[in-house]
C-alpha cells in the first residue's frame, strides 16, 4: 500500500513538472517581402546618405498576442543608394566592395530574436543580428500592431548599428584616428518595417 501512494506522488510530481515545462507551441506569421521593408542611414562628417536593402524572408512567432521568436534575412546584394530618392550607382557598387559589405562573398544579412521583454504593442527585442558572417547581439524598441485584415505590423525605428563589429573599417575615426575630417561614424541606423500573416 505504501509502494502504491509512493508511486502515485511520484507520478503526481512527473506530470506536475511536465505540465510547468510545457511550452505552448507559437503560432508563426509569415513575412510578407513584399509589403516590407529596411531603410538604412549612414553619416560622415560632410553629410549623410540613405537608401533601401531587400528582405529575402523573416518569420515572427506568436503566443497570443505576445511575440515570442522569429527574424528576417537581408538581400545584401540589393544595397541601394537613394539620398532624396536619387539613384547613386557608383556609391552603389563601392557598398557591395570588402570596403563595406563584401556581398559577392556574404550576400545575406540576418536578425534572430533571443528575447522579447514586454507583453502588449511595445516591445524591447534583443536578438543576434550576422553581417558578413561575423555576429553580434543588438537591442531595441519596436512596435506592434494587430491590423483589421489579420496581419501584424512589427516597426523598429533608429536601430543603431556599430559596423567596426562586423569588420567594416573604412574611413573609421576609432580604427584610423589620424584621418581628420574625412571620416565615416562607426554607426548606422536601419528602420524595418514587417508586414507578416499566419
Amino acid at each position: 500500500m505504501k509502494l502504491k501512494i509512493t508511486s502515485i506522488l511520484t507520478l503526481a510530481i512527473v506530470a506536475s513538472f511536465s505540465f510547468f515545462a510545457f511550452k505552448p507551441k507559437a503560432d508563426v506569421y509569415t513575412v510578407d517581402v513584399t509589403k516590407s521593408t529596411i531603410n538604412w542611414e549612414g553619416k560622415k562628417f560632410s553629410g549623410s546618405h540613405t537608401g533601401t536593402v531587400a528582405l529575402t524572408s523573416g518569420t515572427l512567432g506568436f503566443n497570443g498576442k505576445k511575440l515570442t521568436e522569429g527574424g528576417f534575412v537581408a538581400n545584401m546584394t540589393t544595397i541601394q543608394t537613394l539620398d532624396g530618392g536619387k539613384p547613386s550607382p557608383g556609391l552603389d557598387k563601392h557598398l557591395k566592395n570588402d570596403d563595406f559589405f563584401g556581398v559577392e562573398k556574404f550576400p545575406a544579412a540576418n536578425f534572430v530574436i533571443k528575447k522579447v521583454e514586454g507583453n502588449g504593442a511595445d516591445v524591447k527585442i534583443t536578438g543576434d543580428l550576422t553581417i558578413k558572417g561575423k555576429t553580434n547581439p543588438v537591442t531595441f524598441a519596436a512596435k506592434l500592431t494587430w491590423n483589421a485584415d489579420k496581419t501584424v505590423t512589427a516597426v523598429a525605428e533608429k536601430v543603431a548599428i556599430d559596423r567596426t563589429k562586423y569588420g567594416i573599417e573604412y574611413k573609421s575615426k576609432s580604427i584610423f584616428s589620424s584621418i581628420g575630417d574625412n571620416f565615416i561614424y562607426d554607426e548606422f541606423t536601419i528602420d524595418v518595417k514587417l508586414v507578416a500573416k499566419k
